[in-house]
This record gives structure tokens, C-alpha cells and sequence, in this order.
């Protein structure tokens, strides 16, 4: 399970006894970066700092941690044939009891992660929109449905938020700086509205658009003859998922679409976010929000 402030709660108030084990420093190839965490207690654990031989030791360690009494240990692990893994670097790990104090700190962390994340918005709550949806509830996101029909709004996931409009195309409008947008509405009509909004964004690091060769020229035509320039038409991604298999495979079910264009357009947000970072001075101090956590 993912960690979120919801987990993190719900954990803590059902495991009162609780270690947090954190990589403070990793040196080397490691399956996670430093900072990364997980809550164990003696008989269960949520989130990870990377599975296997480390996970396992980690988990025992603070076991033994709960069961001594102690407050706080740490550990210094190679990660290479001593554990049985072979990522060959090293990381240290660091286990703290979960106070008080400590449980609003590490709340705190992942609301700041949270606000750190790229904004999605996704345009239509069909089943496209739904099975979208449920691929990017799972990723580092910050994921918006929006739809003129409230009732379609129904059975997403709980960390999607979700937005009731009569005019989707201002919600493009208005999305925060270096949002993407996915438009898969019920209505061509709305759909160019919204795609026409979201060209006008040269911070979004994606615009794509559900439909077939034949909607791409429609809405060109459409868009040139409403007097918008033809240079953004370059940015539009039409049809979504192509990308991330080129060629395509010809199927054509939700939950498959929803796979393509999710890899699709994570591969953008993170693509923009290293252009961003290479146009930055070198003593910018920053922060992934897609690769960390």
C-alpha cells in the first residue's frame, strides 16, 4: 500500500506501537533514494524502502527495536552477496519509535510530497476516463477528473479528486502551472473547446486527446478556422497511448488504453521536469515530484 497522510493515520491508529525506517543516506546503487520510508509495528508494515534482503532485515531489525523498548537504532547495509541482493551499493537506515511529534513530522513530509506532485487532469469520466483514472491514481500524481455529469463522477479512486463543471474548457484554463491534460469527453465539440484551451498552455508538458486519425484532421480543420495559430498543433497527441508503443496494438479495450497512455504521459511530465532542471542554474537546489517519492 502506498504511504499517503490517509495510510499514515490509519496505520498509526491501529498500531500504536510503531517503528518508521528511513534511508538517510545511500551510496551506490540502491532500489530507493534516500528519504524513503516505511511504518512497521509487530505484526504488520505499510510502504517501502525496496523489498527484498533489505526490506526483510530492516523489518526484523525494528521488530526487535518494539520488543527491547528502545526509542531509536540504525543500520548499515551493503547491498550486495552478504544480504543476497545485488544492486551493490550501500545505505544507511535509520529507526525511530513513532511519537507524536514524529507522526506529525512524517504527516507533514508527504502533504509537502502531495503539493509537490504534477497535476493531471482528465477531461470525461467514461470508461476510458475511469480506467485512466484508476492507472494514474497508483503513480506520483495529483489526478482530476473533470466532467459536466455529476453522476459520472461516481466509483473513482479515493485520492482523485474530482471536479463537477458546466465548462470544462476553463478548468484548462485555470489548472496550475505545468499541469497536463488528457481531453476524453462524451462530446467532439467539447472536446476541441478543451483542446483548444490546453494548446494555448506552453507549460504543459502533455496534451493528449482519445479518438482516430479522422478526429486529429477534424479538429486541425476546426482549429485552424477558428483563427488559432498552427504551431501548438505539434504539442496535441491524438491518439493517446501511441507513444508509449509505437506502432500500436490494435486493442482497443479501456483498461489497455488506460496502460499505454499512462506510461505516455508519465514519460512527459518526467521529460519536462528534465528539461526544467538542466535550464536551471547548477546551484538550484531541487527535488524530483515523479521519480521520488
Amino acid at each position: 500500500m502506498t504511504l499517503t497522510v490517509v495510510t499514515l493515520k490509519s496505520f498509526l491508529t491501529a498500531n500504536p506501537a510503531t517503528v518508521v525506517a528511513e534511508l538517510t543516506a545511500v551510496r551506490g546503487s540502491s532500489p530507493r533514494e534516500a528519504g524513503t520510508f516505511m511504518l512497521i509495528s509487530p505484526e504488520a508494515q505499510v510502504g517501502t524502502i525496496g523489498g527484498g534482503a533489505l526490506e526483510y532485515m530492516v523489518i526484523d531489525r525494528a521488530r526487535q527495536v518494539l520488543r527491547d523498548g528502545l526509542h531509536e537504532d540504525s543500520l548499515d547495509i551493503p547491498l550486495g552477496p552478504e544480504i543476497g541482493q545485488c544492486c551493490g551499493g550501500r545505505v544507511d537506515v535509520a529507526l525511530r519509535r513513532v511519537t507524536a511529534v514524529e507522526a506529525e513530522r512524517l504527516a507533514a513530509r508527504l502533504e509537502a510530497e502531495l503539493a509537490a506532485r504534477p497535476h493531471v487532469y482528465l477531461f470525461g469520466s467514461g470508461h476510458v476516463g475511469h480506467a485512466l483514472a484508476r492507472a494514474l491514481a497508483a503513480l506520483p500524481l495529483r489526478v482530476h477528473v473533470v466532467d459536466t455529469r455529476p453522476d459520472e463522477l461516481a466509483d473513482l479512486p479515493e485520492n482523485v479528486e474530482t471536479h463537477a463543471v458546466a465548462m470544462p474548457e476553463a478548468v484548462a484554463r485555470s489548472a496550475p502551472r505545468g499541469s497536463a491534460f488528457v481531453i476524453l469527453t462524451h462530446d467532439h465539440e467539447l472536446d476541441f473547446l478543451i483542446a483548444a484551451e490546453a494548446l494555448q498552455r506552453a507549460d504543459a508538458p502533455y496534451i493528449g486527446m482519445v479518438g482516430s486519425m479522422t478526429k486529429k484532421a477534424r479538429f486541425r480543420s476546426w482549429y485552424l478556422g477558428e483563427g488559432y495559430p498552427a504551431a501548438p498543433l505539434d504539442r496535441l497527441v491524438l491518439p493517446i497511448g501511441g507513444k508509449a508503443f509505437p506502432g500500436g496494438i490494435g486493442d482497443k479495450r479501456p483498461e489497455v488504453i488506460a496502460a499505454l497512455a499512462a506510461a505516455e504521459i508519465l514519460v512527459h511530465i518526467v521529460g519536462r521536469e528534465v528539461e526544467d532542471l538542466k535550464a536551471r542554474p547548477a546551484t538550484t537546489k531541487t527535488s524530483g515530484a515523479v521519480l521520488g517519492d
